[in-house]
């Protein structure tokens, strides 16, 4: 694989044509989760004075920003790495960065915060529960997996009260620890995995670092007809940040390497194609915009797609990101391989039906 910094853009754009350009309008999006906004009450008092706490074994290789979040509840992430960057967390009476990671025995300061927190946890509502319940597609001791509905964020954060680590939490109070391992965006659905174990957690990310023992499938609705011919997307892409403070993410020369390999699974005439995704690397919206980069964007993306396209399906009943973690092989540390599929909502089924009934289309077999 060729250096980000020595790529050059006609290498990147290898087998494929850059999309043109088309302007795209942001629209409110459907089918979200309603969740309540909580009452804010006056700070923790606990968070108003100085600790120390012992790091345990069960914490052993945890970040310290992770770390601070389940210390300071309530206090939002911006402020810890605030606290952070400043020097007002120390480990062992050094400063730390926010990816510094703990060993068991440290001793932890955590400094007083004032801020105006949220209270009780936000409350789930019995729908959402019984959702993600029906939603499990394994679950033993150390690892759950669950098929994670579209529109409901992975975990809370600005402007957003509640996510599914959150729910989840709620859903199995019994468990100390239960941490995602990865992450889906808020509108992609399918395949998510959590550790119900610290010991899991790390041999999982020490497989998705590696690229090794974790391979993730998805399936998605992209505008037009994918040439066959299109199967390897090599493109660095690049996270940016609008003066409105929305974050975008482009194929830049001096982005991080990024490699997607797509397949062809059915066509709808000219319209569009059902294709499978495969991240060989995991950056951000990676998928939704090196379907872009390659003129087809997915149907139904606020931030990448073509808004013409997404309101005439909107029509067809396609009234969300049409992204779907369809599939999850994993090998565990003692040498298990587990494989998962999710099925795809409904009322997705249903509206690749009637493109089916409405195009002249058929299985790609190359």
């Amino acid at each position: 694989m060729p250096s980000k910094k020595r790529m050059s853009r006609q290498n990147a754009q290898r087998n494929f044509k850059r999309p043109a350009k088309s302007a795209s309008k942001t629209t409110a999006a459907p089918n979200r989760e309603v969740v309540t906004e909580p009452v804010l009450k006056d700070p923790d008092p606990i968070n108003l004075k100085v600790r120390f706490l012992d790091v345990t074994e069960d914490q052993d290789g945890q970040r310290i920003d992770n770390f601070l979040r389940t210390a300071l509840k309530g206090v939002p992430k911006s402020m810890i790495y605030r606290i952070v960057r400043k020097g007002e967390v120390r480990v062992n009476k050094g400063r730390v960065k926010p990816d510094t990671k703990l060993r068991s025995g440290d001793l932890v300061r955590v400094p007083p915060v004032r801020t105006a927190q949220q209270g009780d946890p936000v409350s789930v509502s019995k729908e959402l529960l019984a959702r993600l319940e029906n939603s499990v597609l394994y679950e033993s001791d150390a690892l759950l997996v669950i098929n994670k509905p579209s529109g409901l964020a992975v975990h809370g954060g600005s402007g957003i009260h509640l996510g599914l680590i959150e729910a989840l939490r709620q859903m199995r109070p019994s468990l100390t620890f239960l941490e995602l391992v990865h992450r889906l965006d808020r509108d992609t659905s399918g395949c998510i995995m959590v550790a119900k174990k610290r010991s899991m957690l790390r041999h999982l990310h020490e497989a998705l670092r590696q690229g090794m023992g974790v391979s993730k499938t998805y399936h998605a609705l992209v505008v037009g007809r994918w040439d066959s011919s299109d199967q390897k997307i090599d493109a660095p892409l690049r996270k940016n940040e609008l003066s409105s403070g929305e974050r975008v993410v482009k194929v830049l020369e001096d982005g991080k390497a990024s490699i997607t390999m797509f397949k062809v699974l059915r066509r709808f005439a000219n319209v569009a194609t059902l294709i499978e995704a495969k991240p060989i690397t995991g950056r951000t919206h990676q998928i939704r915009v090196h379907a872009q980069f390659a003129g087809h964007p997915i149907i139904g993306d606020e931030k990448y797609g073509v808004e013409s396209v997404n309101s005439e399906m909107r029509k067809q009943g396609i009234k969300r990101l049409f992204l779907h973690a369809a599939a999850l092989s994993v090998t565990l540390a003692d040498g298990e391989k587990l494989f998962f599929k999710a099925p795809l909502e409904k009322n997705l089924t249903v509206a690749v039906d009637q493109l089916a009934q409405q195009h002249n289309q058929y299985e790609q077999r190359s």
